[in-house]
């Protein structure tokens, strides 16, 4: 079978690799419909993903049709519509016993540290895989159930609810999906970028306010939004050292942020930051058993996935996607590659 392998920075090849075969009675083996490409494959494309490990199939965002089933799978059957969860765990150390397997100790995830979905097969554990309703969801935005259970995540970690005023840095795919299930859960949203295209769209797809941090104040912004508060909680999906001190900045006392950033390179922050507003400052990273909470939202149309999928391309067009999408910013959401 072909997949998608970065064999180092900057070098990303279309490979013939050994078809994924039954070995364990949990396994799955599914047949790849689509995947959708997240900026941590373009990290670990371009070498500025810390966490990634080389060669690597990449995508962590996928789904597609069950080919084969162990002899002990018992909640999926062949031919499901399926959208894989790319979170692999121990089960056994604090965080898994804690209910937190999404930061094991030896957390794996699926294109990241082990072989991933942007193949033509791929194979991974019963446990991992959520049926999806085909009369319901579009098969091809099924892959997007990933990038929206990361919204889910994040907005659980900041404690998101009725009434909240949501500061959301940055309006890319992650951003849109933070921003749509915080309006799920009854709060108003604010947004920011660079790109006045990037914003419109998060205005379309739901933002109660947008803020082009070139071009007007994101302090003054803040405070009129939320009436003097400051942001109740913020979320930010920018994910530089300078956007974690501007979130410190601009939160209210008591407030939330959740940070969703796995570059390495430190903030400079003092603790009177954090210490004097009484901040819960919290890391959100993948998700935590959120997908059947996504699945809900799609069916219910809580969200529109279908309005995140701007551009697709071919797999065997990886290379033109990757460069397509660094060329069109302004224009791109989120880029879905098809099998």
């Amino acid at each position: 079978m072909k997949a998608v392998v970065i064999t180092k920075p900057f070098e990303v090849e279309i490979k013939e690799v050994p078809k994924p075969e039954i070995h364990e009675g949990k396994d799955v083996i599914i047949k790849v419909l689509s995947g959708g490409i997240c900026g941590s494959d373009i990290g670990i494309f371009n070498g500025t993903n810390s966490l990634a490990t080389y060669p690597r199939i990449i995508g962590h965002e996928f789904a597609g049709v069950i080919e084969e089933v162990g002899s002990a799978v018992t909640n999926v059957k062949v031919g499901d519509l399926v959208a894989i969860d790319p979170v692999n765990s121990c089960g056994h150390c604090y965080a898994c016993r804690t209910g937190n397997h999404n930061v094991c100790s030896t957390v794996e995830v699926t294109g990241v540290h082990r072989d991933g979905g942007f193949a033509e097969y791929v194979k991974t554990s019963e446990k991992n895989v959520f049926k999806v309703d085909e009369s319901k969801i579009d098969p091809q935005n099924a892959a997007l159930v990933e990038p929206y259970s990361i919204g889910v995540e994040a907005n659980e970690r900041g404690r998101t609810t009725v009434g909240d005023k949501v500061l959301v840095m940055g309006s890319g795919p992650i951003g849109i999906a933070v921003m749509q299930v915080a309006k799920a859960r009854g709060a108003e949203v604010m947004m920011t970028d660079l790109l006045d295209k990037r914003l419109d769209r998060a205005l379309e797809m739901g933002a109660d306010k947008v803020v082009n941090v070139l071009k007007e104040s994101l302090s003054e912004a803040v405070q009129e939004f939320t009436n003097g508060d400051g942001a109740h909680v913020i979320i930010d999906s920018v994910c530089s050292p300078q956007s974690l001190e501007d979130a410190l900045e601009l939160a209210a006392p008591s407030g939330r942020v959740v940070t969703l950033g796995t570059g390495n390179k430190p903030s400079l922050i003092a603790q009177v930051a954090f210490t004097k507003k009484g901040l819960d400052v919290m890391g959100s990273r993948l998700s935590n058993n959120r997908f059947p909470h996504v699945i809900e939202l799609f069916e219910k149309g809580a969200v529109t996935p279908e309005k995140m999928k701007t551009h697709t391309f071919h797999f065997t067009e990886i290379e033109a996607a990757f460069e397509f999408m660094k060329e069109n910013q302004a224009d791109v959401c989120k880029v879905v590659i098809t099998f």
